[in-house]
C-alpha cells in the first residue's frame, strides 16, 4: 500500500502514525519489548510526544529532570524518572555523568535525546557507544562532521551542494573578524561553529558592528555550547529561510520529506513556520530534496536530519547548517506526510530498513506551527518573562488542532530554560483552513500568569503580506520598524470592543446585584486609551443591544462569568474574547482579535467625577535603566561618576542564553549602580541611575 493511500486512511484522526501491516507490528513489538528510552528533554517542554510514541510501540521509558522539574508532565507520564541535578543547565540535563549513571540505574538500553542540550554532542554520543546504549540519531562522525559550521560546510562544497561565499576557518580575534568581513563585503554574517537556535548569531553592517558581534557571538557561543569559535559569512539580504527534513537508515537509504518554510523569525530563532512553502515550486523543491540527501549521505547519516537553506528572490538556495536531531517544527512535516518522525527514528536506531520510497512522500493538506513563548513580544518582538501559570487552557477542543507542550497549570516558566510554552498546530485541506484554524486556536488559548506572545503571532497569521506568502527573514522588522505594538483597532472593531465591555460590565452588574430593580437600560461612559465614549445599553435575556457613537450593536452571548472564554455573537459575527480581569471601579482587561485591551466603564456621574482627579506623573525614564526583563548581570561597564554618551553601553543582561547589551539614552554622568556581575535580576528591576 502507498504512503497516499495509507494517509488517505488516517486522515480523519490528524496526526496519527502510519499504519502497518500484522506481520510487521508483530517483528516490531518482538524486537522492541524491551527497548528502553532515557529522555533528555529541552527546557522541559514536548517530549511527552516522544514518550506518546513509546507507548504507542510498547516501550517503556525514564525521564531525566532537573529538580525545579521534578513535577513536569513529560516526567509523569514516564514509566520511570531520575533527577539528575539543579535547575542550572550545566548541573543537570547538561550534566553528562549525571545523565550516563541515570542510564545505569535504570537500566536504559537506548536514549532520545531531545531537541536541544546533548542532542548534538559528539562526546555524548561516543559515552553513550562505549557502554554499548543506543543512541537515537546519527553516529558520531555524522553529528561531528555536521555540527561544526565550518566542516559542514566543506563537506557541502565537495557533495556539490550550493553554499554561501564567506570565510571557511575560524575567526581568531576581533580585528581579524573586521579584516575577513571587508574582504567578504558588508554585510555579513558572524556565527558560532558549534551553534544553532539562533545563539552566538549577529549580523553586521560596518568595523564597528563586526567587532561588537565577535564579542557577543563568541560570549553567546561559549556559554550555550561550550565552544566559542566563531565562523564569518556573507548575509544574504531578505533571504527566505526553507528547511528541508530527511530521513535517512543504516542501509545507505534516504528520503527527503518535502519542506518547511521558517522565514518569520526574530533575532534568528523561528516564530511561524508551515509546510508545504507557498514559495517553492516543484523543480525547486526536488532540486533543494536531492541536495539534502547527497548531503546526508556524504557523512553516511541515519536518522531523522534537516538541511536548512537561504532562498533568495530568484529561487537561488544556499545550504545554511544541517541540524543532525529532530527539530521544535517536525509536526507539521508529519501532518503533510502521515509518518510519525519519532517512530521512524525509533525503527533507524534499532537497525529497521526505511519502509518507503520517494515516490511514496505525499505533500498532502497544509500545516502551520506557531511557537508560543512567555515573552513580551512588545520589547523586542519577544523578552522573555517568568512566572507561574495561575491558568492553563490549550484549544484542544478544536478540530484539527494539535498542541506540543510539557507544561500544565500551575507550572512555573523560569530563566534557566527556555521560555517556549508549547507548539500550536493546525492543519487543513488548504493553507487558508490551516490559517483560519489557527487564528481560532490563538483566540481560544488560555494563558494566565505570564506574559505570552499569542497578540504577535495572531498579528503576523491575520496580516496580508502572510497570507499573501510575501515573507523573508526580514518580515518582523519590514512590518513592524518601530516594534511591535499590538492590534491596530479599526472602526467598527473598536465598536465591537467597547460593546463587549459594555454588555460584560452590565451582565456583571445584574449578577451581583448591585443595579435593583426592573432597569433594563443605562447610560455609560467608557474609556480606551484617551478616548471617552458615551454609550447606553440595553438588555433583553441574553442579548445586549449597545448603541455607541449613533451605532447601535446587538451582543449576544450565553454570559459564563467564570470561563476564561468569552463566545460572543456581535452583529452577527461570531467572536472569541477574553476576560483576564474586571473590578469594582469598572477597569475591565479584554483579549480581543490576540490583543490585550484596558477598558474602564463609568456611570455618567462617576465619568463626571473621574475628571476632577488628579492624573498620575509618568516616572522620567531617562534618567533610570531598568531590566527589561528577568535574567542574570553578565556584566557591568560604567562606575558612579563616570560620564557615559548616548548609545554607550551600560551593561549587559543575559536570559535564556541570549545576552542583550543595555545603553544609556542620553549623555549623563552614572550617579548610582545597582546591580553587579552574577546577579539575579528581575523584569523592572533598577540597574543604574544617571544624573
Amino acid at each position: 500500500m502507498s504512503l497516499r493511500q495509507e494517509f488517505a486512511e488516517i486522515q480523519v484522526v490528524l496526526f496519527a502514525c502510519l499504519k502497518r501491516g500484522d506481520r510487521d507490528k508483530e517483528d516490531r513489538d518482538r524486537t522492541l519489548s524491551a527497548f528502553f528510552i532515557l529522555q533528555n528533554v529541552y527546557a522541559v517542554c514536548f517530549f511527552h510526544q516522544v514518550i506518546k510514541t513509546c507507548k504507542k510501540m510498547g516501550i517503556q521509558t525514564v525521564a531525566v529532570h532537573s529538580d525545579v522539574d521534578a513535577n513536569a508532565v513529560h516526567v509523569k507520564m514516564a514509566d520511570e524518572a531520575v533527577c539528575v541535578g539543579p535547575a542550572p543547565t550545566s548541573k543537570s540535563y547538561l550534566n553528562m555523568d549525571a545523565i550516563m549513571n541515570a542510564i545505569r540505574v535504570t537500566g536504559a538500553e537506548a536514549v532520545h535525546p531531545g531537541y536541544g542540550f546533548l542532542s548534538e554532542n559528539k562526546e555524548f554520543a561516543k559515552r553513550l557507544a562505549a557502554e554499548g546504549v543506543t543512541f537515537i540519531g546519527p553516529d558520531t562522525h555524522a553529528i561531528q562532521a555536521m555540527g561544526d559550521k565550518i566542516e559542514s560546510k566543506l563537506i557541502a562544497k565537495a557533495a556539490k551542494v550550493n553554499v554561501i561565499p564567506g570565510f571557511d576557518g575560524v575567526v581568531k580575534t576581533a580585528e581579524e573578524a573586521v579584516k575577513i568581513a571587508q574582504d567578504t563585503g558588508y554585510p555579513v554574517m558572524i556565527k558560532a561553529s558549534a551553534g544553532g537556535g539562533g545563539k552566538g548569531m549577529r549580523i553586521a553592517w560596518n568595523d564597528e558592528e563586526t567587532r561588537e558581534g565577535f564579542r557577543f557571538s563568541s560570549q553567546e557561543a561559549a556559554s550555550s555550547f561550550g565552544d566559542d569559535r566563531l565562523l564569518i559569512e556573507k548575509y544574504i539580504d531578505n533571504p527566505r529561510h526553507i528547511e528541508i527534513q530527511v530521513l535517512a537508515d543504516q542501509h545507505g537509504n534516504a528520503l527527503w520529506l518535502n519542506e518547511r518554510e521558517c522565514s518569520v523569525q526574530r533575532r534568528n530563532q523561528k516564530v511561524v513556520e508551515e509546510a508545504p512553502s507557498t514559495f517553492l515550486d516543484p523543480v525547486t523543491r526536488q532540486a533543494m530534496g536531492e541536495q539534502a540527501v547527497q548531503l546526508a549521505k556524504a557523512v553516511k547519516y541515519s536518522s531523522a536530519g534537516t538541511v536548512e537553506f537561504l532562498v533568495d528572490s530568484k529561487k537561488n538556495f544556499y545550504f545554511l547548517e544541517m541540524n543532525t536531531r529532530l527539530q521544535v517544527e517536525h509536526p507539521i512535516t508529519e501532518c503533510i506526510t502521515g509518518l510519525d518522525l519519532v517512530e521512524q527514528m525509533i525503527r533507524v536506531a534499532n537497525g529497521y530498513q526505511l519502509q518507503h520510497k520517494q515516490e511514496d512522500i505525499p505533500i498532502n493538506g497544509w500545516a502551520i506551527e506557531t511557537r508560543v513563548y512567555a515573552e513580551d513580544p512588545y520589547k523586542s518582538f519577544g523578552l522573555p518573562s517568568v512566572g507561574w501559570l495561575s491558568q492553563y487552557q490549550e484549544p484542544l477542543n478544536l478540530a484539527y488542532v494539535r498542541v506540543d507542550s510539557g507544561i500544565q497549570e500551575g507550572s512555573d516558566i523560569s530563566i534557566y530554560y527556555d521560555p517556549m510554552i508549547s507548539k500550536l498546530i493546525t492543519y487543513g485541506a488548504t493553507r487558508a483552513e490551516a490559517l483560519a484554524r489557527m487564528e481560532d486556536a490563538l483566540d481560544n488559548y488560555v494563558v494566565r500568569g505570564v506574559t505570552h506572545n499569542i497578540s504577535l503571532l495572531r498579528e503576523i497569521i491575520t496580516h496580508p503580506r502572510f497570507i499573501s506568502g510575501d515573507i523573508s527573514t526580514n518580515f518582523l522588522p519590514d512590518i513592524y520598524p518601530n516594534g511591535f505594538k499590538g492590534h491596530e483597532l479599526e472602526v467598527d472593531e473598536r465598536r465591537e470592543l467597547l460593546a463587549s465591555a459594555a454588555a460584560l460590565y452590565i451582565t456583571t452588574q445584574l449578577r451581583s446585584q448591585r443595579v435593583l430593580g426592573n432597569l433594563r437600560h443605562w447610560e455609560l461612559c467608557l474609556e480606551l486609551g484617551e478616548e471617552c465614549h458615551a454609550v447606553e445599553v440595553t438588555k433583553s435575556g441574553n442579548v445586549c443591544t449597545v448603541e455607541i457613537d449613533g451605532v447601535r450593536l446587538e451582543v449576544k452571548g450565553q454570559w459564563n462569568l467564570a470561563s476564561p472564554l468569552l463566545p460572543l455573537t456581535i452583529n452577527g459575527t461570531n467572536r472569541m474574547l477574553q476576560c483576564l480581569s474586571r473590578d469594582a471601579s469598572g477597569r475591565i482587561v479584554l483579549q480581543y482579535l490576540g490583543t490585550l485591551f484596558k477598558v474602564r466603564v463609568l456611570s455618567k456621574l462617576a465619568a463626571k467625577l473621574n475628571s476632577y482627579m488628579p492624573e498620575k506623573v509618568p516616572e522620567d525614564t531617562s534618567s533610570i535603566l531598568r531590566s527589561p526583563m528577568p535574567g542574570t548581570v553578565v556584566a557591568v561597564s560604567v562606575k558612579p561618576g563616570d560620564t557615559v554618551a548616548e548609545g554607550q553601553e551600560i551593561c549587559v543582561i543575559e536570559a535564556m542564553k541570549m545576552q542583550n547589551s543595555l545603553t544609556a539614552s542620553k549623555q549623563a554622568k552614572v550617579k548610582n549602580v545597582h546591580c553587579k556581575p552574577g546577579e539575579t535580576v528581575g523584569e523592572g528591576d533598577l540597574l543604574i541611575e544617571l544624573d
